[in-house]
């Protein structure tokens, strides 16, 4: 397969610094569409509270209501494929439903200012209850959480799924297996620093060679492995479309050293849900999963297909090859 182009995932991999210290997420949210604690937001200032969210528990029939229509701005972090992913996937649901819908790239500083301003209508890709806690602190009085999408934002150890290395902690008598390597990002980057910080010296990694370039180069490896046959080991995270593009599994983390997961939510401005309820809770009905996900990211990203060049007709291609997607999201039955 060509390579895809990932210029961006170094700087997703590196906000991933915050997940150093990552609290653990229960997965048990719950509640009505809106904002606070109606989608299903945590009461109170503990900012781990925001891991307890179960993608589809604030869904409802989005069909009952009546779409406001009109202009919509929806941010997307740089950088951060899943972002685009989203909010292409939302723009066109809901251009069919009559809106026009600007999509915008934005620093995640910028994003949630301009969401606590007004001048952007949602954001799809906020990392909770760590990476982007201190936003939801800063703006939170003036966003509105619209539920959470997916639960299972996370660092990884990945092998092609033929290896024989099952956990982290069977590396230490496998290096020759893995040509004692392994394949990182860039040096910069968050996972870069968990990796050489706590997964090294935690499972006595030290006799790997830990090569770090860049996310594009890591892949160019992970491809040239699966190509030829030969076992490989790299630093990834989830969401990826690597696990659509590639063979690979990842390994067990048993001591937790990569950290645990995160779950990403979406907020909107303030006062969007008593100004278009409809929109509002088609937020709250969004859930993909890591099949899901990857399939539409390697769509949109891998050069083997769209190269990230045209986001909108991928999206058109993955709603075709998956056409009941868009009427159950209008319906609130993906959680």
């Amino acid at each position: 397969m060509k390579l895809a182009n990932l210029s961006k995932a170094g700087g997703f991999a590196a906000a991933t610094a915050l997940l150093l210290t990552a609290c653990g997420a229960s997965n048990t949210g719950g509640g009505e569409a809106g904002s606070g604690e109606e989608a299903g937001a945590p009461e109170g200032g503990d900012s781990s509270a925001w891991g307890d969210c179960t993608p589809g528990a604030t869904s409802a029939d989005a069909t009952e209501l009546d779409p406001a229509g009109g202009d919509l701005t929806i941010g997307a972090f740089t950088g951060w494929d899943e972002s685009y992913a989203t909010a292409h996937l939302l723009k066109a649901v809901l251009e069919e439903d009559g809106y026009s819908v600007t999509i915008d790239s934005y620093e995640a500083g910028p994003g949630y200012t301009g969401l606590a301003e007004g001048d952007i209508d949602l954001l799809t890709d906020t990392w909770l209850p760590l990476t982007h806690a201190d936003y939801i602190e800063q703006f939170g009085d003036d966003i509105e959480a619209q539920g959470c999408w997916y639960d299972n934002a996370v660092l990884t150890f990945a092998v092609n799924e033929d290896s024989p290395a099952q956990s982290i902690a069977d590396l230490p008598d496998l290096a020759d297996e893995y040509g004692n390597r392994i394949v990182g990002i860039e040096p910069g980057a968050g996972l870069t620093q968990i990796t050489q910080e706590e997964v090294i010296p935690t499972y006595g990694l030290e006799d790997y060679e830990f090569i770090t370039s860049s996310t594009p180069a890591m892949l160019a490896e992970l491809d040239s492995a699966v190509e030829s046959g030969e076992n490989i080991l790299v630093t990834l995270w989830r969401p990826h479309w690597a696990y659509d593009a590639w063979p690979v599994r990842d390994l067990e983390d048993p001591e937790g050293a990569l950290g645990e997961t995160e779950v990403i939510w979406n907020f909107s401005r303030g006062g969007f849900t008593e100004d278009d309820p409809y929109a509002a809770q088609l937020l709250n009905n969004l859930v993909l999963d890591d099949d899901q996900l990857a399939s539409l990211q390697n769509l949109m990203m891998s050069d083997e297909h769209y190269g990230g060049e045209d986001h909108d007709a991928a999206v058109a291609e993955w709603l075709e090859d998956n056409p009941e997607y868009a009427d159950q999201l209008r319906a609130g039955e993906l959680g």
